[in-house]
C-alpha cells in the first residue's frame, strides 16, 4: 500500500484502493476534468462543422487532430494546470477555457478560434456532459461485474440443484427445499434488475443558461439549435433532454439509483441467508492458509467476505437514496446544491463495486455440507403434517388440519409418530403407501425441476 493510500479518509482511496482502482480512474477530480476538456473540444469542432456556420471557417484534419490531442494526451500535468488557473478564476470551468484557449495559442491556424472556446455555452452545458460520460462508463464497470456475479450465483443454482434442504419461515422449519431453488430466486431477481439498470437511458443537455438557446439563437440566428444540439449530444451514446432549466434535471440518475438500490437490497438479503447457512454449517468456509478469523479464538472462519459486501452495499445505498431525493430538485431555474452532491456517485458506485467483489470472493470459498443439511432434515419429521393434513382433506376429513396440529404442533416429532398418523387415517391405500413412503428429503416438489428449466 501507498503511502497515500495509508494518509486517505476514505476507504475507496485508501483500505480499498486496489480493487476500486478502475472506478477511481472514471470518477477521480483528474477524470472530471478530463471529460470537461473532452467536451468543450468536441463542441468547437462541431460549431467548425455546421454548415449554416458561415463566420467560422472550417477546420482542417490536422487542426481537429491538434485540438483532439488535448484531449487523448491530457496529463496529470494539464489537470494541476487547470487547478492552478481555478484557484484564481474560483470556477472550475471557466479554468477549462482559459486552459484550452493558451493551447490554442499556440497554434497559428486555429488562434482565431480561441475566442470560440465554450461560446454559447453555461458552465452546466459542460458539466452535465462529463457527468454524463462518467456515469455511463461508470454503469459499464458495475454492469460487467454484476454479469460476473450473476453468471456465479446461477453455476451455483445448477450446482446445488438436487442439494435437498429444510426451509425456514419466522426463523423455524418449513416445507424443504433445495439450496439450489434457494439460489435461483436470488439469480432471477438479479437479472431481472441489472438488465433493467442496464436499459435506463442517459440524458444531457447543451441548451444554454436557462435552458431556451437563447444565446445560440441570438448568435448564430441561421442553425435549428435544438436539432443541432441533439446530433452533438446524441455523438457521446447520449440521449438529449430538451426540456430543461439550467440544469438537467437528473431523473435518470434517479432512476439509475433506485435500480442500483433495488439490485443491491436484494444483493443484501442473499449476504444475510448465506451468512446464516455458514452458521447453520449448510456451508463449509475454504481454509486459506495464513488468515485469522479471531485474535483470540484459533479455531474461527469467520464470513467476512459477506459481512463486507453487507456492510458496502449499506453504505452505497445510503448515498444512492440521497441521490434519488435530492437530485431532483433545485430552486427556480437552478442552485448549486446538486454540485457538490454529484461529485459523490463514484463513491457510491465504488462501495457497490467493493460489495460486488466480496460476494464473488465469498461464494468462491464456500461449499455444502450435505451431511448437516441431512441432519436437519432428518430431525425435521413434522413438517410432513402439511402434505398429510392435505390428503386428508382431500378425502373430506373432519378436522384435517387440527387433528395434525394438535400432533404435531411444539413437539418433537420422529418417523415412528408421522406413520401413526398417517395409519389411523381413513384414507385409500394408494395414498396411504405414497405418504409412507415419504420422507422429509423427498418432500421438495418442483423444486429440482423449476432449477433445471429456469437456470439455462
Amino acid at each position: 500500500m501507498k503511502k497515500y493510500d495509508l494518509l486517505s479518509i476514505s476507504p475507496i482511496d485508501g483500505r480499498y484502493s486496489e480493487i476500486c482502482h478502475n472506478m477511481t480512474q472514471l470518477f477521480s477530480e483528474y477524470a472530471l476534468i478530463k471529460n470537461r476538456v473532452f467536451v468543450e473540444i468536441k463542441w468547437l469542432i462541431f460549431l467548425s462543422d455546421l454548415k449554416e456556420i458561415k463566420s467560422l471557417p472550417k477546420l482542417s484534419n490536422t487542426s481537429k487532430t491538434f485540438l483532439l490531442d488535448i484531449y487523448n494526451k491530457f496529463s496529470i500535468k494539464d489537470a494541476e494546470k487547470i487547478k492552478k488557473l481555478e484557484s484564481v478564476t474560483k470556477h472550475d470551468v471557466k479554468a477549462i477555457e482559459y486552459f484550452i484557449k493558451d493551447k490554442i495559442k499556440t497554434h497559428k491556424k486555429l488562434k482565431e478560434y480561441t475566442e470560440c472556446v465554450h461560446i454559447c455555452c453555461t458552465s452546466e452545458d459542460i458539466n452535465n456532459m462529463a457527468y454524463a460520460l462518467m456515469i455511463k462508463h461508470g454503469r459499464q464497470l458495475l454492469s460487467s461485474k454484476m454479469n460476473n456475479l450473476n453468471k456465479l450465483i446461477n453455476k451455483l443454482v445448477k450446482k446445488y440443484a438436487k442439494n435437498e434442504m429444510i426451509s425456514h419461515t419466522h426463523g423455524q422449519v418449513a416445507s424443504p427445499t433445495t439450496m439450489g431453488k434457494e439460489f435461483l430466486n436470488f439469480y432471477t431477481r438479479l437479472m431481472n434488475i441489472s438488465n433493467n439498470f442496464c436499459k435506463i437511458d442517459i440524458y444531457g443537455k447543451f441548451n444554454g443558461a436557462t435552458g431556451n438557446y437563447s444565446s445560440h439563437s441570438i448568435t448564430f440566428p441561421n442553425v435549428n439549435w435544438p436539432k443541432a444540439t441533439k446530433k452533438f449530444i446524441e455523438s457521446f451514446d447520449i440521449k438529449q433532454n430538451k426540456y430543461t432549466t439550467q440544469i438537467e434535471p437528473h431523473d435518470y440518475i434517479c432512476q439509475l439509483s433506485n435500480t442500483l438500490t433495488h439490485y443491491n437490497s436484494i444483493l443484501i438479503g442473499l449476504s444475510q441467508d448465506i451468512w446464516t447457512y455458514i452458521s447453520k454449517h449448510y456451508f463449509i468456509q475454504k481454509n486459506v492458509k495464513g488468515e485469522i478469523g479471531s485474535s483470540t479464538m484459533p479455531h474461527k472462519i469467520n464470513p467476512i467476505n459477506f459481512e463486507n459486501a453487507e456492510g458496502n452495499l449499506g453504505v452505497s445505498n445510503s448515498l444512492l437514496k440521497f441521490f434519488s431525493e435530492k437530485l431532483v430538485i433545485s430552486r427556480l431555474q437552478r442552485d448549486l446544491s446538486d454540485s457538490t452532491v454529484l461529485r459523490n456517485i463514484g463513491i457510491s458506485f465504488s462501495y457497490s463495486y467493493l460489495a460486488y467483489e466480496n460476494m464473488i470472493l465469498g461464494l468462491n470459498k464456500i461449499s455444502i455440507n450435505n451431511k448437516a443439511l441431512d441432519q436437519d432434515l432428518s430431525d425435521s419429521w413434522e413438517i410432513l403434517a402439511e402434505p398429510i393434513q392435505m390428503i386428508a382433506r382431500k378425502y373430506n376429513i373432519p378436522n384435517s388440519y387440527e387433528i395434525l396440529k394438535k400432533e404435531t404442533r411444539g413437539k418433537k416429532v420422529t418417523k415412528e409418530i408421522v406413520q401413526k398418523i398417517i395409519n389411523n387415517l381413513m384414507i385409500p391405500e394408494s395414498d396411504k403407501r405414497l405418504l409412507l413412503n415419504l420422507t422429509p428429503k423427498k418432500y421438495i416438489g418442483y423444486a429440482v425441476k423449476m432449477t433445471y428449466d429456469e437456470s439455462k
